[in-house]
């Protein structure tokens, strides 16, 4: 199976949607038994292994298994499988289910207020979860079918809607629809952030620390969808180093594997002084992040006083570096648009929304639009989000017009629970959801030309 149909369609995922009727209940009060949720992921289990293998396979196992909330007789669930991990005959699955319709029989009206209904039924704005799982399917080679289009994945859209029913808007409001998820948006510029500062092997096994394991992670992610690698480097203990011979052994080795964009940071590590984060821009490379601001993160304060910013963006106009702008609060944007009147950088401008650090913004819908609405009309933006909420906060930015930042630095997990296999499983999945609403992934020359850079160079070194 080639490598490329791998990486596209981690993420994949289907759903199917059923009503649970009086023969479904197995226990008094009409409670629904756990055996037909079970048999509901293996429905959705079969529907994902035909879109992939045309061939409804085996389910061998669970490995896990969890009922979280009670279902009735009359209740309408969802249930979700989504693609984990793809070997030569397993395929490894996420499932859940949720109940978005509540049979509401027997409890409306209330007893002062007339008869009972047997009919009622109340619509969920916010669904229900009531059982989760993961386990492994099984189709034998011999029985595995060429797929004639990948299957584009069903991924969370953001925040869930408001309660009643989903109407399509026309007129006016579809106008303001429009203006607010443009339809017109370039193509999307993926980020991966593969090593970062604080990410261990006693968190996960699977993040790169030398040069040749950073280089290899780097061309997966190139080949799952992604333009710029965020940088950090690590020596081989994996503690954390600034070292402009680390970035450079580290940069030589990436650009033997692939054309990405490199990005380096100089933020570092929190507690670092600035002469220290700024050690890799010695090796002029296309792109460093320049902080915009000071900030609680987690239990430290990331210290960028307003001397030390200008600092940094005046070492990057010297060495001809192009700075991403980060902002973790609304008063960076401010901030960074400071640097840009008094001639310390240069247009075009590219802002990172960084949501969901804990001490910084929020990472919610409402949060992003507004900061968006603070750039320039000219200026591109991505957003990094972390932990849970750099999936929705991704395929928000996709589809507002924006950018974004996926990999292991922000977040570790695949699913809740699962590990991500490396950075690329991260990056496929947003790939595949930016294809699925119409904004494909840019390979890297296109990525240059989207934020004004120079084409590939050979060498940047000297």
């Amino acid at each position: 199976m080639p490598r490329w149909y791998v990486l596209a369609v981690i993420g994949t995922s289907v759903s199917l949607r059923v009503r649970l009727g009086a023969q479904n209940a197995h226990y008094g009060g009409d409670l629904i038994d756990g055996a037909t949720i079970l048999s509901l992921f293996g429905d959705a289990a079969t529907q994902l292994l035909i879109a992939l293998d045309g061939d409804e396979g085996l389910l061998r196992a669970y490995d896990s298994i969890e009922f979280v909330a009670p279902v009735f007789a009359g209740d309408f669930v969802e249930a979700t499988a989504e693609l984990l991990a793809i070997g030569n005959t397993s395929r490894r699955m996420r499932f859940e289910a949720r109940k978005f319709i509540a049979s509401a029989r027997g409890r409306w009206p209330t007893e002062d207020s007339g008869p009972r209904s047997s009919t009622a039924a109340d619509w969920l704005g916010q669904p229900i979860t009531v059982a989760h799982a993961t386990g492994t399917c099984v189709v034998p080679i011999n029985l595995q079918r060429k797929p004639r289009a990948l299957y584009m994945p069903g991924l969370p859209a953001g925040p869930a809607p408001a309660a009643g029913p989903i109407v399509t808007p026309t007129g006016e409001a579809a106008g303001a629809t429009a203006s607010r998820y443009p339809s017109d948006a370039s193509d999307v510029i993926l980020t991966a952030a593969i090593v970062g500062a604080e990410v261990s092997r006693t968190q996960t096994p699977h993040v790169p620390f030398t040069p040749s394991e950073v280089a290899d992670e780097a061309a997966r992610c190139r080949e799952a969808g992604a333009a710029v690698i965020h940088l950090h480097v690590r020596r081989d203990d994996g503690t954390n180093t600034q070292s402009a011979e680390r970035f450079a052994a580290t940069i030589e080795a990436l650009r033997r594997k692939c054309d990405c964009i490199v990005q380096v940071t100089t933020g570092g590590e929190v507690g670092m002084s600035v002469d220290e984060r700024s050690g890799p821009l010695a090796c002029r490379p296309e792109m460093a992040t320049l902080n915009c601001g000071s900030i609680n993160f987690g239990d430290h304060v990331f210290v960028n006083s307003r001397p030390d910013i200008r600092r940094l963006a005046a070492k990057m106009r010297a060495a001809t570096v192009t700075p991403e702008l980060e902002c973790y609060e609304i008063g960076h944007i401010d901030e960074a648009l400071s640097l840009f009147s008094e001639g310390l950088i240069a247009a075009p401008l590219h802002f990172q929304f960084v949501l969901g650090v804990k001490g910084g913004i929020p990472a919610r819908e409402d949060v992003l639009l507004f900061m968006r609405s603070q750039l320039p009309a000219e200026a591109s933006w991505g957003v990094a989000a972390m932990g849970r909420w750099q999936q929705p906060m991704t395929e928000l930015a996709i589809r507002s017009g924006g950018h974004a930042r996926v990999g292991l630095e922000d977040n570790i997990y695949l699913s809740k629970g699962v590990l991500s296999e490396g950075s690329s499983p991260l990056v496929a999945r947003a790939a595949a959801y930016a294809r699925s609403v119409g904004r494909p992934p840019a390979d890297p020359a296109l990525a240059r030309r989207l934020l004004g850079l120079e084409p590939a160079p050979a060498s940047r070194q000297g």
